[in-house]
């Protein structure tokens, strides 16, 4: 379900599994409340992700921490990074995905071409393999399935993410990868390699990542928000 990958003074990061819920569901537990399960702590969750996607997740161990957090991730001042496989060409290559975000029909969202509180996303791609990419997604806003939509919006749904039109696979192949963000004047950074996946545990992903072992400095199209 998670493995935890770094504890510290303030906070927890894990990395959850794909197919995992956030919270609980039908008398399952998710992965919030199966890590205070196992820890016999309390946790306070400042982001999630959602079920199809595995990756690093943030907790805060108190209250106040979780509010900093809270204003840290406001303010734009947590980087975080997506591993993502999709079938197809894509209508760019790289650049900057922007619109607002509206409800559609079967739980699904779509991007709408106005900007009074637009869903913000930068990316990069790469040939994988024939026939698929690798796409390095860094979210600006925190919208419910920001990455899937922009995906989805660019002609090339997330490979395995059938909710928007993607061919079935052996998992939703989205992955969050990094995580970066000073707190109290320390720079902190958290990586963890997808390991589910036939597609991503291949060496073809590992070359590919090796290309951007430093996100935050990769020439990433201007921010506007």
């Amino acid at each position: 379900m998670y493995q935890i990958l770094a504890e510290e003074e303030s906070f927890i990061v894990v990395n959850k599994s794909a197919g995992v819920h956030f919270h609980s569901q039908s008398g399952n537990l998710g992965v919030a409340a199966q890590l205070a399960h196992d820890t016999g702590k309390k946790w306070y969750p400042v982001h999630r992700l959602d079920t199809v996607t595995s990756g690093l997740l943030l907790f805060a161990r108190t209250p106040e921490a979780a509010r900093v957090f809270s204003t840290l991730f406001a303010e734009h001042g947590v980087q975080k990074y997506y591993l993502a496989l999709a079938e197809g060409k894509p209508k760019k290559k790289q650049g900057r995905i922007a619109g607002d975000m509206a409800k559609a029909r079967r739980s699904r969202y779509k991007l709408l071409r106005s900007m009074e509180h637009p869903a913000v996303t930068q990316f990069f791609s790469r040939s994988l393999v024939p026939g698929i990419r690798m796409y390095l997604l860094k979210p600006l806003t925190g919208k419910t399935h920001q990455l899937r939509v922009a995906m989805a919006s660019l002609g090339t749904p997330i490979l395995g993410d059938t909710l928007y039109g993607a061919k079935e696979s052996d998992r939703t192949y989205l992955h969050a990868w990094h995580l970066e963000f000073v707190l109290a004047g320390r720079l902190y950074h958290f990586t963890a390699m997808p390991d589910q996946g036939e597609l991503y545990v291949g060496q073809e992903v590992n070359e590919l990542v090796a290309q951007w072992t430093s996100p935050s400095s990769l020439p990433w199209p201007e921010k506007h928000l």
